[in-house]
């Protein structure tokens, strides 16, 4: 497996990791597997988030009987507060049934106020830098799902990595890992499989690490099987042929235009929907089968797809032409 240096972290990281999401579909002795079929084949970097329901308890199992020394290990939670992040790393170390996290990630910072709250005197960021001073954290991260918020970040120079969509079809994260990469911040690939849209996993993962300011593509695994599948992508390094180019042309074209790159121009909604995260929810129920997770999320958003007026102002900002109000009814349809 291909080893890439995660920034000014230092750490030498697989090319393709292992993304926590999916693994909360899983049992205690499957993660096993998993994890263990990970460290054989070449991963040596996981990544989880406090979100993702047992994925943080079972990755934790999996790690006492593979070896925790033999990965880095990545998690994440939502928390903006002094408070309320000590109380979730607490919680992180404790399911992970470990003593310290390799990288800590403010998890989904979507505004330039959500990051100001996490970095002021009563902030998150605070506490972290605590906690890494004592050797309980040993590195600080950020993911988002806006170019723009990531670019802002980035010039604070606090955060040694930063995570964020990239694969065929979403390709607006470009610039922003080149920025990072100048200033010697990792870059953490989600989505390499466009969300589980492109069935082509390792051509997509053989896509994503063309690019050089990539550090690690992070896809969600839930079987031994998609774990011998991906690392391959890492092991062979070969160009894309002009051939398996047009493959995945071709994939993108067969979404048609109904697919959100998430780039936010819809935004604001004049009811306050937070519409990429509609879809975001919707793509983790009809892709990733995470029906219940993608439910109970949903539900707990103060302002869902549901409240929809149908004003219509969102669907000409759209510069992919999406049909928005009609995504909004299926995404109802789905989760409500």
């Amino acid at each position: 497996m291909e080893k890439r240096i995660l920034g000014r972290t230092g750490y030498e990281v697989s090319a393709v990791g292992l993304g926590g999401i999916p693994i909360q579909r899983v049992d205690e002795e499957t993660a096993y597997e998993i994890v263990k079929a990970a460290y054989e084949n070449g991963i040596n970097f996981i990544d989880t988030a406090r979100g993702y329901m047992d994925s943080e308890k079972l990755l934790g199992y999996a790690l006492e009987k593979v070896g925790r020394d033999k990965f880095i290990l990545a998690t994440k939670s939502m928390a903006r507060t002094y408070d309320a992040v000590l109380e979730e790393i607490h919680t992180c170390m404790e399911n992970l049934r470990t003593d310290y996290l390799d990288l800590y990630q403010f998890h989904n910072v979507r505004t330039k106020e959500d990051l100001d709250t996490l970095m002021g005197d009563n902030g998150a960021l605070k506490a972290v830098k605590e906690l890494k001073a004592k050797g309980l954290i040993k590195e600080i991260g950020i993911t988002s799902h806006s170019v723009d918020l990531l670019d802002i970040a980035l010039d604070t120079d606090e955060f040694a990595t930063i995570q964020y969509p990239y694969n065929p079809v979403e390709q607006q994260g470009a610039p922003i890992f080149r920025k990072a990469k100048e200033k010697n911040v990792g870059v953490i690939v989600m989505k390499p499989l466009a969300g589980g849209a492109i069935p082509k996993g390792e051509l997509c993962l053989r896509f994503v690490l063309e690019n050089e300011y990539v550090t690690s593509a992070i896809p969600g695994m839930d079987s031994v099987e998609q774990v011998e599948e991906n690392v391959r992508a890492g092991n062979d390094r070969r160009a894309l042929t002009d051939e398996e180019r047009e493959e995945l042309s071709e994939e993108k074209a067969s979404l048609g235009t109904e697919f959100c790159r998430r780039c936010s121009y819809c935004a604001p909604c004049s009811v306050g929907i937070d519409i990429p995260s509609q879809f975001v929810m919707d793509g983790y129920y009809t892709r990733y089968n995470l029906q219940d997770w993608a439910t109970s999320r949903y539900a707990a958003m103060d302002v869902r797809a549901a409240d929809c007026i149908e004003c219509g102002d969102c669907e000409p900002r759209c510069p992919y032409d999406l049909p928005i109000i009609d995504m909004l009814k299926r995404v109802e349809e789905h989760l409500g």
